[in-house]
């Protein structure tokens, strides 16, 4: 899981965000594989070692980056949707809809080749969530019902994002019942 912004120190928080910054820029220019850590540390003004002191290498950057930004995206999603399990399903499904819409949204020729990253860090980041709302309500078997229901919602709206033939509302309402059958599998 990401960290929590709220209990890191505004510096690391700044440092981060000039690195998430810069990362971000130079993949809108060039492939994955062609960006070296030197090139981030140069567009975002900090030297190698601060680099370091925060990510062993870029891959850790990526997965940072999109830990934060979909954790983030899950988190004002929920705020607006206090209330039932069906509600944060929802709120959870349209949230990964949002979120591989803007990766998606990138240069695709270069943003292709790290897709599974994207896709196995969102799976995994839905899992966590998933998983501590399983145990809260006490479910059998938490860790498999959270990594089915986190596989479907990403395998959902990774396609959704690819071909956009309905509403993210729309597949929603289309995923919601296969994700309650196995919510509800040996309650």
């Amino acid at each position: 899981m990401p960290l929590d912004p709220s209990k890191v120190d505004p510096r690391i928080r700044r440092t981060r965000q000039m690195l998430f910054q810069a990362f971000q820029s130079l993949l809108a220019e060039k492939a994955f594989d062609l960006i070296s850590v030197q090139d981030i540390t140069d567009r975002s003004t900090l030297n190698r070692a601060t680099f370091y002191d925060h990510f062993t290498d870029k891959f850790a950057l990526l997965e940072a980056m999109i830990g934060e930004r979909f954790s983030t995206l899950i988190e004002a999603r929920m705020a607006g949707s206090e209330g039932t399990c069906e509600t944060s399903l929802r709120q959870l499904i349209l949230a990964a809809c949002d979120f591989l819409a803007e990766v998606s949204s990138g240069c695709q020729k270069h943003q292709r080749q790290f897709e599974p990253f994207v896709e196995s860090q969102v799976k995994a980041i839905l899992c966590e969530f998933l998983l501590e709302g399983l145990r809260s309500h006490q479910a059998k078997n938490p860790e498999l019902k959270a990594t089915m229901v986190s596989w479907a919602i990403a395998g959902a709206a990774l396609q959704w994002s690819r071909e956009k033939k309905t509403t993210a509302d729309q597949l929603a309402d289309a995923v919601l019942p296969t994700i309650h059958t196995a919510l509800e599998a040996g309650a």
